[in-house]
């Protein structure tokens, strides 16, 4: 072994650093030549990708680029508080969307009744028939004209309804029509023969057997525009026209169905017929347009909320698997 210090090699052309050109290595120190060349080797190779590079980052990465986490990110999704949170969202959707296409057909059907009654002609055009030919009342033979024979009996008044602008009563008088043989006067048919002003006095009673005619109309209920369902009311007074409110104060039975006169007595002010509950465009149709775009914006908030709550968990189980947070 040659001792000494180890002299400056000679590059060649088409030669390696450190050898000279006939291949031998000059000054007899191959390992720490060797060496060198193996550290450049894995240099080279840590910038290419094979192997690790300084500090053991990753070869082939900046520093501080951030490592794509593949495994493991949506194990989330089995935890029993998120089997919780999909059955909840499998369940609400569907039920907001059956609600909202509810809804959409009550309106269309609105619209489909409107569009008839309009196609129908004038009730009042069409020749009047017999009270019984016309019951039950439907949407076809509410406001059709009526003939019924009776005697009137029983008379009240129901306050708090509003004619062209101003505030009164109807004048409610009840039918019996039955023959001379039944002993309370037969069944009754409620009648309004018009509307009282407020502070008016109602007409009396016509005696004897009459026959009248007037615009049929649907027992009235809670809903009813003008009706008084809270009772309270004095003596002769009625809040609403229909058998049930009027079969305990009169006896026998009642007709659910009562008629509006087309001409009144003196004093009296006719009472037009109404449109049958539920066939017009009313408020309360749009109101079932308006619950069902409610519905579906309901669906749609639903899987908004799942969509940000999955991202978030999902960021969230990546930052842990990484080591970015606790």
């Amino acid at each position: 072994m040659v001792r000494g210090p180890l002299k400056a090699v000679r590059r060649t052309s088409g030669g390696c650093p450190g050898r000279p050109a006939d291949g031998s290595v000059a000054g007899g120190d191959d390992r720490q030549v060797t060496g060198g060349t193996r550290r450049r080797s894995g240099e080279l190779a840590g910038a290419t990708g094979g192997g690790r590079g300084p500090a053991g980052r990753r070869p082939g990465r900046r520093e501080g680029e951030r490592v794509p986490y593949r495994g493991g990110v949506y194990r989330f999704l089995t935890t029993p508080r998120w089997w919780g949170i999909n059955a909840f969202v499998l369940l609400a959707i569907p039920f907001c969307v059956f609600m909202g296409t509810w809804q959409l057909g009550k309106f269309e059907d609105r619209v489909d009744t409107h569009r008839a009654a309009e196609q129908r002609p004038d009730p009042g055009s069409v020749r009047a028939a017999p009270l019984a030919s016309l019951l039950p009342v439907t949407s076809e033979t509410s406001g059709r004209h009526a003939t019924v024979t009776g005697r009137y009996g029983e008379q009240f008044l129901v306050p708090g309804r509003e004619l062209d602008g101003r505030t009164g009563s109807y004048v409610l008088t009840l039918l019996r029509t039955g023959g001379p043989a039944d002993r309370d006067g037969g069944k009754a048919l409620p009648v309004v023969r018009g509307w009282l002003p407020e502070g008016a006095r109602a007409p009396g009673v016509p005696d004897g057997e009459v026959t009248v005619t007037g615009a049929l109309q649907a027992s009235e209920n809670a809903g009813t525009k003008g009706v008084h369902a809270a009772g309270g009311l004095p003596a002769g007074q009625v809040g609403m026209i229909s058998a049930a409110s009027l079969v305990n104060l009169v006896p026998g039975e009642v007709y659910d169905a009562w008629i509006t006169l087309t001409d009144a007595p003196a004093g009296l002010t006719p009472v037009p017929a109404t449109l049958p509950e539920g066939s017009g465009l009313d408020l309360k149709a749009f109101q079932n347009l308006g619950y069902t775009g409610e519905w579906f914006v309901f669906a749609g908030f639903v899987l908004f909320m799942w969509f940000r709550l999955f991202r978030r968990e999902a960021e969230q189980a990546r930052d842990q698997a990484l080591g970015l947070t606790a």
